[in-house]
């Protein structure tokens, strides 16, 4: 097995797998968000964290801002670990991450996954209205509270703000300066999974997804806001392994 790098941090090589499953994450989060889900897909698969710089054990790294730089970047990092049939999975900002690379891997590598599996983001297509990158650091903090995914203990601790800011600020930037290319339909199929209660998404910016594969696209509501895959992943699991058992032949 191929020596693990800086960019699968808790990936677990296993011997039986027929199929690995690239994670990206959201805004901010780490590979480390994933590091229970081997748990709850089928024992023939491999998880693969993906740990992007300027969190976890890469907190010295500086964060991409551009999302085709950092697309770049992570296709050169994973390319040997492609060497299996593999699927994506993202949520969120890595929801865009994935569908972007599976596109990059299609036009310069002639590779494509099998499935790409992405969660809390509307279509590629649909421009980001936000700029919250370019807020001041007040007006940042404020908007952060929207989103509900930074504990209001982190929003109070000013020292751990001051290590979290900047690379969430980055990690936006990636999203709200990113312009899509129109290009033909990947040939994978889609499943958009989001919460019930997120605000920042509608069911019509999930469907939309359809337009940018040629083959099923599915959308499936759990309970939970934005970050539902915290409260509910024990269901996006078992629904995640309901499709991946096509692929176990």
């Amino acid at each position: 097995m191929k020596e693990n790098t800086r960019w699968l941090s808790c990936y677990k090589p296993n011997p039986r797998a027929k199929l690995r499953m690239f994670c990206f994450p959201y805004a901010g989060g780490g590979a480390s968000i994933f590091r229970t889900w081997t748990e709850g897909l089928p024992t023939w698969t491999e998880v693969c964290p993906v740990q992007l710089p300027g969190r976890e054990n890469r907190i010295q790294e500086k964060p991409f801002t551009i999302m085709e730089q950092l697309i770049t970047a992570t296709a050169t990092a994973l390319m040997p670990y492609f060497d299996l049939p593999f699927v994506f999975f993202g949520h969120s900002m890595g929801a865009w991450i994935a569908y972007e690379l599976a596109c990059y891997l299609r036009k310069n590598n002639n590779l494509t996954p099998k499935h790409l599996f992405v969660a809390g983001r509307f279509a590629p297509h649909i421009p980001e209205p936000d700029k919250f990158h370019l807020l001041p650091e007040k007006e940042f903090k404020e908007q952060l509270k929207i989103y509900n995914g930074t504990p209001s203990v982190v929003l109070e601790n000013d020292e751990f703000m001051q290590l979290l800011i900047p690379l969430l600020k980055s990690d936006f930037s990636v999203c709200e300066t990113y312009s899509y290319t129109p290009r033909e339909p990947l040939e994978c199929p889609i499943s958009v999974f989001n919460g019930k209660d997120d605000h920042l998404i509608d069911e019509k910016e999930l469907c939309s997804w359809q337009q940018h594969t040629s083959n099923k696209c599915r959308v499936e509501i759990f309970q939970g806001e934005h970050f539902f895959l915290r409260t509910a992943q024990k269901e996006l699991l078992k629904s995640i392994t309901s499709d991946l058992e096509q692929y176990e032949k």
